[in-house]
């Protein structure tokens, strides 16, 4: 059967107010105006978007016929509207959007993205390489007749080399970019960690280039191809322990919790709980041990130093460990307020949305 295109309007993804609009007395939006065509799926390209949506942009989301973006399925749990379901991860990614489907593999299909594309700023899609290219959809059409557009692409090992024409997923590319290896318990097997991190820094990554090349744009006039992707994004984001290795030969481990180059830092348990606390130096040590009772833990010549401690972090660890299980979080909470170290309770989501300070940040 030849296939035919279909063009279903959906019901908008909006949360809130239109995002073009706008009061005498509230300033318009950053990207007001800015017209962005939404050619992603499950969630590095979608929380882009979605960013860009935050700020303003105008978010035509461009789905499959039939099902849609693979997340509305990822459930439970799942929010029951009007005459739908959709997935809360779903809805986490894709706020103030409209959405569409579209049978891309028909000719119908392919002018109505093209169509879209001519009129937008911004086009955003994590195709598997040379997919949009093999339907007419790739950067070098649609730039040839909208040469202001901005065209991302996210992928998960980039455009060319070995991996390129493999499907990118977030656990992968965290294996593969080290990730994985890094984290979890010292004796434990590599863990991934608790959200898809290497998406949503890629997806971060993709938003600050399209950021810039929109400033570029006003001075030149000209879009640009932008490529991401998942491998280099977690690479990247190895920062220093990528630096151990090249610059000093020094191979990564697991610390669970704990920092590698600095002691105190990590999660101790407590009477009701886990208490993460950090001490960056040693004013910050010696005014820890202080409120826990221990001032001369801090007075101990061999833990004077941040070297020190680090050389004796089994004993240094037991010791604020031991007297951190006496009291419950609220309780050492409580104890530190106005101290100089960073400290925090581990959190459930439900405590999450009842912390003080998560209830007072502005909507």
């Amino acid at each position: 059967m030849r296939a035919r295109a279909v063009l279903v309007a959906r019901r908008s993804l909006c949360t809130g107010p239109p995002t073009s609009s706008s009061t005498p007395t509230t300033p318009p939006s950053p990207l007001e105006g800015v017209k962005v065509v939404d050619l992603t799926r499950v969630l590095a390209g979608p929380f882009c978007t979605m960013l860009l949506s935050d700020l303003g942009a105008e978010v035509v989301k461009v789905e499959r016929p039939g099902g849609g973006d693979d997340t509305r399925g990822w459930g439970p749990p799942f929010l029951q509207g009007p005459g739908d379901r959709e997935s809360a991860y779903f809805l986490s990614v894709n706020r103030n959007k409209r959405s569409i489907t579209v049978n891309m593999k028909s000719e119908r299909g392919r002018q109505v993205v093209e169509g879209l594309a001519t009129q937008a700023d911004i086009l955003v899609e994590n195709y598997l390489p040379g997919k949009l290219d093999g339907l007419g959809l790739g950067y070098q059409h649609l730039s040839s007749i909208n040469p202001r557009l901005i065209y991302t692409s996210i992928t998960g090992f980039g455009s060319t080399g070995p991996h390129s024409g493999r499907g990118g997923y977030d656990v992968v590319a965290a294996s593969m970019g080290g990730l994985l290896h890094v984290t979890g318990e010292p004796q434990g097997p590599p863990a991934k960690v608790g959200v898809a991190m290497t998406d949503l820094a890629t997806a971060l990554y993709a938003h600050g280039a399209i950021m810039a090349a929109l400033l570029q744009r006003s001075k030149t006039g000209e879009g640009q191809w932008i490529q991401c992707n998942l491998l280099a994004t977690q690479v990247s984001c190895m920062t220093h322990l990528a630096s151990n290795w090249l610059n000093c030969g020094v191979e990564s481990s697991r610390w669970g919790s704990a920092h590698v180059s600095i002691v105190p830092y990590q999660t101790f348990p407590t009477s009701s709980g886990h208490l993460t606390i950090g001490c960056g130096n040693s004013s910050q040590f010696t005014e820890l041990c202080a409120r826990l009772g221990e001032a001369g833990l801090a007075a101990d010549p061999r833990f004077t130093t941040n070297e020190g401690r680090v050389a004796a972090r089994e004993e240094v660890v037991a010791r604020i460990a031991a007297v951190l299980q006496t009291r419950s979080n609220a309780e050492w909470c409580q104890a530190f307020q106005g101290v100089s170290f960073p400290y925090g309770p581990v959190n459930k989501m439900s405590e999450v949305f009842e912390d003080p300070q998560v209830v007072h940040l502005p909507p």
